[in-house]
């Protein structure tokens, strides 16, 4: 048997089933390639392997076998949800995830308000708080 179980490239992925984004902000990205597994879309999206851009998410067509790697997700701003039959769309959990893990250094979420309803501060600000 020799070989270990690997990890899923799927595993970081957020799987919405059916749905496409299109771009209404034309200055957004999109790379597409004919792979045959989503697995394979995942793998290159994760290591931004011949990408110019920094891979969000993906969309899988499954009738054309055809990977749509994204610079944007579902929450970025000048994009369009669509209800297409053909693709599933699988998008990277750190960049849609609200919830911050350990120190929150790799956090990409866009909630600025804390659990008691305060607002953040800045990365770029030194007030109230220096760095």
């Amino acid at each position: 048997e020799g070989k270990g179980k690997r990890r899923n490239p799927l595993h970081d992925y957020k799987k919405t089933g059916e749905l496409m984004l299109i771009k209404v902000n034309k200055t957004l990205e999109v790379k597409t390639k004919l792979l045959n597994t989503t697995e394979q879309c995942a793998k290159r999206c994760s290591r931004n392997k011949g990408l110019s851009f920094t891979c969000k998410a993906f969309a899988y067509d499954r009738v054309t076998k055809r990977c749509h790697w994204l610079s944007f997700n579902s929450l970025t701003n000048g994009v369009r949800k669509k209800q297409d039959h053909a693709f599933d769309l699988f998008e990277k959990k750190d960049y849609v995830r609200n919830c911050i893990i350990g120190k929150g250094a790799d956090y990409k979420g866009t909630i600025s308000i804390t659990k008691s309803g305060i607002q953040c501060q800045a990365w770029n600000s030194m007030i109230p708080h220096e760095h």
